[in-house]
């Protein structure tokens, strides 16, 4: 069977049963595996495919390792960063006692952008205010509409069901979202996409096990019987299938002859197939290919690492932001004097000496005004401020 047949069978193959999601009360700890553990080829299967897993660890990390800042509101319109505030150690830190904050923006990265809904609870203290957050899986949750056009929460958690409302749950919504639930991207938007490269991805394995060599046929002079064809197919397969036995020389007796088969066009063709998969793929997620180790092409963001680094910020990285951000401010704050933003500057910082050089330009040069005073500077790189203080 040639490529194009098995691209054919997978894709076009009879109707699976439908997967039934499971109901909060039947989840259990095997739920948490599905991130992971493959069902459906749409779906957790997918995952497995090298570029969509590449892409999923590219967002999901970048993510995790922005720091989020907490901002107080000034009388004058400005902000004042407070890194003194209890969410600051919550989101940067520790999200739960079971959870790193690392992890924890992982995890929710990794639902969002898999299943397509990220939840996680709110624990507050007895004056309300939130000490923790838990993400949970989403097929734990249960998102129902009650009156007022207000959501509420069904969660299965280890201790039972909770019904709990939405000011105490966080739910970063992917794309499609209807109020309630958002699509599964890999169903949504990788079907295909995502079906062609597990397809090819089946082919290339049995193709590199068989020795990565073409077909062929061996022709016998006499009529042999069907014990005699068996021992002989389970002989040359012993002895000459899968990569460790590549180019081991066969030696034929009893009148017995080999014939090639010519490779298919198709097969020659499956590296090409399988390099547009991957541009597919990273494009369904908006990473550019270059990113996840595809460097065929160049890059039209621009040359050098602060062009790609700010592209990835902006065109892939801050819708997901956004979402977060918003999520958090309505969940996490009762008033608007405070918010949280992430804080991207390590991503789209410049090389050293252009860094440097933007800072003198702040602080001021040649008689110009500066906007920035030297602790404000140092703070950015991370250093004390000066004993002598920011007039001198």
């Amino acid at each position: 069977m040639g490529l194009l047949d098995a691209v054919r069978d997978f894709l076009w193959a009879p109707p699976r049963p439908a997967r039934r999601v499971p109901s909060a009360s039947a989840a259990s700890a095997a739920a948490w595996e599905v991130l992971r553990a493959p069902a459906a080829p749409s779906v957790q299967g997918a995952a497995q495919i090298t570029a969509i897993h590449a892409c999923r660890a590219l967002i999901s990390g970048a993510i995790a390792s922005i720091p989020v800042r907490v901002y107080r509101r000034l009388p004058n319109g400005g902000r004042a960063p407070d890194d003194n505030d209890d969410l600051w150690w919550v989101l940067n830190e520790e999200f739960a006692p079971a959870w790193s904050a690392a992890a924890a923006w992982e995890y929710l990265s990794d639902s969002v952008l898999l299943l397509g809904d990220a939840f996680a609870v709110i624990g507050r203290s007895a004056a309300g205010r939130p000490v923790l957050i838990e993400p949970v899986h989403p097929h734990l949750v249960e998102v129902r509409a009650v009156s007022g056009g207000r959501r509420e929460y069904v969660v299965e958690t280890p201790q039972g069901r909770r019904t709990l409302p939405q000011e105490d749950v966080l739910h970063i919504p992917g794309h499609g979202f209807d109020g309630l639930r958002s699509q599964s991207p890999l169903r949504a938007h990788l079907a295909r996409a995502a079906a062609v490269a597990a397809a090819t991805q089946e082919y290339a394995a049995a193709f590199f096990e068989r020795g990565a060599r073409p077909d062929y046929v061996l022709q016998l002079d006499t009529p042999v019987n069907e014990e005699r064809l068996r021992q002989l197919r389970e002989d040359l397969e012993s002895l000459h299938a899968g990569p460790s036995n590549y180019r081991r020389p066969m030696v034929l007796q009893g009148g017995i002859k080999f014939q090639p088969i010519t490779m298919p066009l198709e097969d020659v063709q499956l590296v090409a197939l399988r390099s547009f998969q991957v541009e597919e793929i990273a494009r369904a997620f908006g990473v550019p290919p270059f990113m996840i180790g595809y460097n065929e092409k160049t890059t039209s963001w621009g040359s050098g690492v602060e062009a790609m680094s700010v592209g990835f910020v902006r065109f892939t990285l801050r819708p997901w932001l956004n979402k977060i951000e918003n999520e958090l401010n309505r969940k996490l704050f009762r008033r608007g004097n405070r918010f949280v933003a992430f804080d991207t500057s390590d991503l789209e910082r410049a090389d050293l000496k252009s860094l440097f050089e933007s800072f003198r330009i702040a602080l001021g040069r040649a008689g110009e005004p500066g906007w920035l005073k030297p602790d404000e500077v140092r703070a950015q790189l991370n250093l004390p401020p000066l004993e002598t203080g920011n007039d001198e």
